[in-house]
């Protein structure tokens, strides 16, 4: 009887120490001290499954991905009909980026327990993310024939639909999810990323988010702060793409150029990657530096408030693995949008957004629910990837290539409208795209069908593939003559590395901030004559300058070095005026707590 009861102690003490060591992760309060905790049950207690769950939950926690899901493999060695232990080991899995394997151990969720729809959400993100955006739709439309919508698998299921060139249809699902789940922050602000890439009139796009208030229904609880307009200010970065993501080669300047009145401290909400070598850059860059991906909204709001922060600069909007809910409480007296995201978030907390007077020229603000910073010439700053290939021309023989490398849901119908007469006017060019899904067939099949519909035959579209690295995506535009700029949205990272390995983009100026980034970037790098007013302008442009061999050979030789010496990449500068921006935010709101 007492060894029982000195068991069923033991036994329970251990869940509460269990219990315990995940409260402490989920609340940011000691990750590492809980690794150690578990870790040492788990050393006198091998054969728990409970234990060596929570120990490959930690894991991935700390970025510790492979030995994470070591731990939750033997959990389903012993319980291979446990559809929970499964998906477990598939999150494991998918946070390494063994997508494939990930997808397999959801599908066998799936199978034993139809009724989960964790694995379903997650075989779908899975295959989206293994660059199977078809079959990502295949499974989510199975989901749904067993189970009702639900808000996440929406999410998921949409930008599986934009990678598959379904955007319209994508938006079509979401606008009725919306009407379902009126609130849910995560599914409007998926729908309010759809219509970035849509016709609709700019105010109607400004005027759907401004909707996004509706999913705020907290009242704003904004910290006190002592209202010295000169004193050293605590700044918060917060980020999901603080790691080798366009956001990160693009803040690179504001980390580390800032004046010794401003103290940085990151909140990365992406799930840490030991190895990542821009991870490691910003983290060096910074003076503090939090992993907050495991916290709950609640949690991080405490993190941004616990740290004193003054100034929080959110550069996500509503791209994916944003913590825009975490802001609905106000954790810092002035909260700023930056960077991530072609408009406004219509989040009521935030106040201020950093633009340029091209993007969002004088009278656009009434599109904005933040007030409106301007960082003249251009809103961003460009930092290329160390290891760029040399530029390279193609061949001599080779026929006139225009080229994208912009991503498939980009090129919508009002895209694919404003290139076809340029293809018409230089009947003997080519086509090269290269996006992630675009190689996949039911994408492929997609775009030439569309294409073909307005006269382009699709033997005259290369489809390029898929690279594993950034040397060897920017090697390809060895193929290209000249790039061509999608409409509505425009690239942005895609049109600075185009222009840093030699060829010359082509952009229509547009009505609203999205469709305007290309003309900002070019006049920035001192290349206004390739931004065209209308499409008929942006034709003639183009198909002059794809038979202008002379011309595109000195632009293959000296467009970097134009670059590289124009206000798109003067780090100091940009950094500069960044940090002003940031101290006059401040000190308007020192002025409005002192009047």
């Amino acid at each position: 009887m007492d060894l029982t009861d000195r068991g069923h102690r033991r036994h329970h003490t251990m869940r509460e120490s269990l219990e315990s060591a995940m409260r402490s992760a989920r609340g940011g309060s000691g990750l590492a001290q809980a690794l150690a905790t578990v870790r040492t049950i788990v050393r006198t207690q091998p054969g728990d499954a409970e234990a060596r769950t929570v120990l490959g939950f930690l894991l991935s926690q700390a970025g510790e991905h492979e030995q994470a899901a070591h731990h939750l493999g033997r959990v389903v060695a012993v319980q291979p009909k446990d559809p929970r232990a499964r998906n477990n080991l598939a999150n494991a899995l998918m946070q390494s980026g063994s997508w494939q394997e990930a997808s397999a151990q959801f599908r066998t969720a799936t199978e034993l327990d139809p009724g989960y729809r964790p694995a379903w959400l997650g075989l779908c993100t899975s295959l989206m993310h293994g660059r199977d955006a078809a079959g990502a739709v295949q499974a989510s439309d199975a989901a749904l024939r067993i189970h009702e919508p639900w808000p996440e698998l929406m999410m998921a299921r949409t930008g599986a639909m934009a990678m598959c060139d379904r955007v319209e249809n994508g938006i079509a699902d979401l606008r009725r999810a919306v009407e379902r789940f009126p609130t849910h922050a995560g599914l409007r602000g998926s729908l309010l990323l759809a219509l970035n890439s849509t016709g609709g009139t700019a105010d109607d796009v400004a005027e759907a988010h401004r909707g996004y208030a509706r999913c705020v229904t907290a009242p704003p609880q904004p910290p006190s702060r002592d209202p010295d307009p000169d004193r050293r200010i605590h700044v918060g970065i917060l980020s999901a793409d603080l790691r080798t993501h366009s956001v990160g080669y693009f803040v690179r300047a504001v980390l580390s150029h800032r004046p010794p009145g401003i103290t940085v401290t990151a909140f990365s909400s992406s799930v840490p990657t030991p190895d990542d070598p821009m991870t490691a850059e910003l983290r060096a860059l910074c003076d503090g530096w939090v992993d907050v991906a495991v916290l709950d909204d609640a949690a991080l709001d405490r993190a941004i408030r616990d740290r004193g922060i003054d100034v929080l600069v959110e550069l996500s909007g509503h791209t994916g693995g944003n913590r825009l809910p975490a802001l609905d409480r106000k954790p810092a007296p002035v909260i700023a949008t930056a960077i991530g995201y072609p408009n406004t978030t219509g989040h009521p907390c935030i106040d201020w957004r950093f633009v340029d007077a091209v993007t969002d020229p004088p009278g656009t603000e009434s599109r904005c629910t933040e007030r409106l910073v301007r960082l003249d010439p251009c809103f961003l700053c460009y930092a290329p990837p160390a290891d760029a290939p040399d530029p390279a021309m193609p061949g001599e023989d080779a026929p006139p290539t225009f080229g994208s490398f912009n991503e498939a849901k980009k090129l919508q119908s009002e895209t694919i409208a404003l290139w076809a007469p340029v293809l018409h006017a230089v009947p003997e060019a080519r086509l090269a795209i290269k996006s992630r899904s675009a190689a996949e067939p039911a994408v492929r099949a997609s775009l030439l069908a569309r294409f073909g519909a307005a006269g382009i035959e699709s033997a005259r579209i290369d489809i390029l593939p898929f690279a594993a690295d950034t040397r060897g995506h920017l090697a390809q535009y060895a193929r290209v003559h000249v790039a061509l700029d999608p409409t509505p949205y425009n690239g942005t990272t895609t049109t600075c590395e185009a222009l840093w390995t030699g060829v010359p983009v082509v952009t229509l100026e547009g009505d609203r901030h999205a469709a305007r980034v290309g003309t900002s970037l070019l006049r920035t790098a001192g290349l206004g004559e390739l931004v065209a007013p209308d499409a008929a302008a942006f034709a003639r442009i183009a198909a002059e300058l794809v038979r202008d061999r002379e011309r595109l050979v000195r632009m293959r030789s000296g467009l970097r070095g134009m670059l590289a010496s124009s206000p798109l990449m003067d780090a100091p500068g940009y950094g500069a005026r960044f940090h002003d921006a940031i101290r006059s935010c401040w000190r308007e709101w020192c002025a409005r707590s002192r009047a």
